[in-house]
């Protein structure tokens, strides 16, 4: 009687997973280029979704209006690092920071007073992943402006992983970000016209 050997199963294959200093002196060394769209998502390298038109043109009014409103109070950054965690580096698409452009020169900004999302194609991510990085770092109000929905969504009071505040907001409503108490923006403003 001839013996079957059983062969085992093939060893699953682990996953690297990133820090964010390894990234950063990835990055430094010149390993990805600008035309690399990446971000570092919970020691994973993610592929950023190619802007289109229409969300350029809302991240760019978003950008005016957040300028505007903060002023001095706040330097609004563009698509930029934000060095949220040990093992994350996302490059939301606005974000407002504390202080000057300068006072970044030597490391991204490790805290934000907001970050705002402008998603089509990333609404899946803005609303699941990288809401809960937000909010596990303490940012402590997101926004996703929704293009498909033509919405606003506001997240507030970050605890653990989730925000304990959320509100949806659309044309003819306003926001006052909490960093700029004395400020009402009309949503309308926020949204494709």
């Amino acid at each position: 009687m001839a013996s079957t050997t059983r062969l085992a199963p093939p060893a699953r294959a682990e996953t690297y997973r990133w820090s964010r200093e390894v990234y950063d002196r990835a990055v430094e060394a010149g390993v990805f280029g600008p035309e690399d769209r990446i971000e570092l998502l919970g020691g994973e390298l993610l592929t950023m979704t190619p802007q289109g038109s229409r969300h350029a043109a809302v991240a760019t009014r978003i950008g005016e209006e957040l300028a505007r409103v903060f002023g001095d109070r706040g330097h609004v950054r563009t698509q930029m690092p934000l060095a949220a965690d040990d093992d994350s580096e996302p490059e939301p698409d606005l974000a407002v920071v504390a202080g000057d452009a300068l006072d970044y020169l030597d490391a991204h900004p490790a805290a934000a007073l907001l970050v705002v999302e402008v998603a089509d194609d990333s609404l899946r991510r803005d609303r699941n992943v990288k809401r809960g990085l937000y909010a596990r770092c303490g940012i402590p109000e997101y926004w996703i402006v929704s293009l498909p929905d033509a919405r606003l969504e506001v997240c507030r009071r970050p605890v653990g992983g989730t925000y304990r505040d959320a509100a949806i907001l659309r044309a003819g409503d306003t926001v006052t970000p909490l960093a700029a108490p004395t400020a009402a923006i009309p949503v309308s403003d926020l949204l494709p016209r």
